[in-house]
């Protein structure tokens, strides 16, 4: 797969502090090649450790991958079950790795529909290395952005009945304080692979100023390459937050 770049040194260019991937496709990469589902998200876990190696080269300092959403539970029994078991054999065999290498591990979404030998397996990725300060990888797992910002919501509104907030005081970051993200800085940049684009319910209140770079691959065929390539997008871009920037011929004059 060839991409199309712009004429910019990745380890100089201006980068994102904080990557978001929405990893899609495994299931067709799977279809198109006559395997069953389950191999296309088998290679879609090497692809996760393709991008957590690549963050770490490239200085990313924050990046967060939507593993499993609140809509997924709707899939076959089966494949749910799979997906299950492909996210406690990476965190059963690739944990030691991202610890010795200074990741943080970070796992937001619901748990108490979980398994007990899934929330267990999370609390131990969680503690052993919360004291790392390397790459902090955040890991959507049981994750809908809409029901995080309900629950958000909801604890604010329990904050006002109780006396600890007053509601005409209530600004942004009291809600955001009460994301599943908090002390999280919002994406800079948002990946998305397998062509489709659309968030998908992945971080709706985080993402309102990220940049977004639509890949046309399928996830387990994302690489180094395909990382540098969204970088390099995001380089040639021009953040403005909404506000307006003066030409650069204005600058001068003034």
């Amino acid at each position: 797969m060839h991409y199309s770049r712009p004429n910019l040194n990745p380890r100089t260019a201006r980068k994102p502090v904080h990557v978001a991937i929405i990893m899609d496709g495994n299931g067709r990469w799977a279809q198109a090649r006559g395997l069953p589902r389950f191999e296309g998200h088998r290679r879609g876990v090497e692809a996760v450790r393709r991008a957590v190696r690549s963050a770490i080269e490239h200085n990313v300092q924050f990046l967060t991958i939507y593993s499993f959403s609140s809509e997924n539970w709707s899939r076959p029994p089966e494949e749910v079950a799979m997906l299950m078991g492909l996210l406690k054999r990476f965190i059963r065999n690739d944990l030691a790795e991202l610890n010795a290498n200074g990741v943080k591990v970070r796992i937001i979404g619901e748990r108490d529909n979980l398994a007990p030998d899934i929330v267990a397996l999370i609390d131990e990725a969680e503690m052993l290395t919360s004291g790392n300060r390397g790459l902090t990888l955040t890991v959507a797992f049981n994750y809908g952005a809409r029901q995080e910002i309900v629950e958000a919501a909801r604890r604010l509104a329990i904050d006002v009945r109780d006396g600890r907030l007053d509601a005409k005081a209530i600004g942004q970051d009291d809600l955001a304080d009460r994301l599943d993200t908090a002390g999280l800085p919002d994406p800079d940049l948002v990946i998305r692979t397998s062509g489709e684009m659309r968030l998908s319910n992945f971080l709706l209140w985080q993402t309102a100023y990220a940049e977004f770079v639509f890949l046309p691959i399928l996830w387990p065929d994302f690489d180094d390459a395909a990382f540098v390539s969204a970088l390099e997008q995001y380089a040639a871009r021009e953040r403005r937050f909404g506000a307006l920037v003066e030409p650069a011929a204005v600058k001068s004059a003034s």
